[in-house]
């Protein structure tokens, strides 16, 4: 009997062994996918601003380097609101992995989100939003990033002086928070605002916003913007009337740090909208996985003026490339 055991215990060997290799190969197929068979959506406010052209960047990289596909869809403007909506619609109609998104107005979004979080991860960037099933928001605390710009414009100034705030697109969260972080900070500080106006975070209707406030009054002495594609459209209307007021923008793109260099706009309080697009990916990446996730994580803000705009900038080129 001896001289059939080996080979015996020989064949039971190989055939666990082939068909542990079975249930494995099944296991894979019928059960979690692989990190290339994964797909998240992202949905931007739009893809048309510097600002969001980086936070795309981010999201791209973060989906080479992890080997997952990732689809980037944002409407042609910010003010599009009703666009973003079909967007997501439409990325959530594909059946994703898990969806990214930074909503311009969140309540036109979250009946589609809280349907997609029965399913899916749904991962919040730039600007948050309240729903039943969210996994996390990344992204500025914008009335911080607010605050922190109107105390660097009001340390500027002196008490008394006259003040302007050019808002986003209304009921855009982010752009709302950020102003009413600056307006705070510089009422604090003895600042008289004398104007508030929105411009849709849209060069072209800043610059008339500003031109209109300043055929009216001509002894402003700062403005703070809640986007920097405003603060740029603001500096034009200014330098036409060759006027010296100091203004501050927010986010921190490319053409605005250039401009703080060539003696334009003060100041940017700038985001990283790149690690914020490569954090969301990322993180949307870990939940597909169920590990475990913060409930917020604040990707910080950067002040920038002349002192480190340069290296800012060598920044931002490296990104762009």
């Amino acid at each position: 009997m001896k001289k059939f055991l080996k080979p015996l215990l020989s064949f039971v060997l190989v055939s666990s062994l082939f068909l542990a290799a079975c249930n494995d190969s099944q296991s894979t197929s019928s059960g979690s996918k692989s990190d290339s068979d994964k797909n998240v959506s992202v949905v931007l406010k739009t893809l048309s601003s510097p600002y969001w052209k980086y936070v795309e960047a981010g999201a791209k990289q973060a989906g080479e380097d992890l080997g997952v596909n990732v689809t980037i869809v944002g409407p042609s403007a910010e003010s599009e609101i009703i666009q973003q909506v079909n967007m997501l619609e439409d990325q959530i109609s594909q059946s994703p992995d898990a969806i990214l998104i930074s909503p311009t107005q969140p309540d036109t979004v979250i009946p589609a989100l809280e349907r997609a979080a029965k399913d899916v991860p749904v991962v919040l960037i730039d600007s948050d939003a309240e729903f039943k099933g969210k996994t996390t928001f990344i992204g500025t605390e914008n009335f911080k990033a607010g605050q922190e710009g109107g105390k660097q414009l009001a340390s500027m100034l002196q008490k008394g002086d006259k003040v302007v705030l050019i808002s986003g697109a209304l009921g855009n969260p982010a752009t709302d928070e950020r102003i009413k972080g600056a307006k705070a900070a510089l009422e604090e500080a003895g600042m008289v605002i004398v104007s508030e106006q929105p411009a849709d975070s849209d060069k072209t209707k800043a610059m008339s916003a500003m031109e209109n406030i300043l055929e009216k009054d001509q002894d402003i002495k700062g403005v703070f913007s809640a986007n920097d594609d405003m603060a740029l459209g603001v500096l034009r209307a200014v330098q036409a009337k060759n006027l010296d007021i100091k203004i501050y923008g927010t986010d921190g793109t490319e053409e605005a740090v250039k401009s703080i260099l060539d003696n334009g706009l003060t100041g940017t309080v700038a985001q990283n909208p790149y690690n914020m697009g490569y954090q969301g990916v990322e993180t949307a990446v870990k939940a597909i996985s169920d590990d475990s996730i913060d409930s917020r994580i604040d990707s910080g803000i950067t002040i920038i003026t002349k002192d480190n705009a340069k290296e800012h900038l060598d920044f931002l080129k490296s990104i762009s490339n």
